[in-house]
């Protein structure tokens, strides 16, 4: 998937959660639905492949369970496209006049 679907799979607030929660590690499917209780399973699986088509989540089996957990250099990548618009102070000084 290509960069702005990766943005656009972040710019939904379920999924941002999901990602949240796996900051703390892996998960499996049902750990993560667990805390959505007010949606289904289903769409949390569907949250799920579209972070991991994203990119953003890789997914691994263990016995009968799909293990989730985040996908660290998809963000080191967004981060770094974001941090060329930081700019420095001389760039700030060209933009005033």
């Amino acid at each position: 998937m290509g960069f702005s679907q990766t943005m656009k799979a972040i710019a939904d607030p379920q999924r941002r959660e999901i990602l949240t929660l796996l900051k703390k590690g892996k998960q499996s499917a049902g750990e993560i639905a667990g805390n959505f209780p007010d949606i289904s399973a289903a769409t949390v699986s569907y949250h799920l492949s579209l972070l991991k088509k994203a990119s953003l989540i890789t997914e691994s089996k263990y016995k009968n369970f799909i293990y989730y957990e985040l996908n660290a250099s998809v963000f080191e990548e967004i981060m770094l496209w974001c941090a060329q618009f930081a700019g420095g102070p001389d760039e700030k000084t060209e933009l005033a006049d």
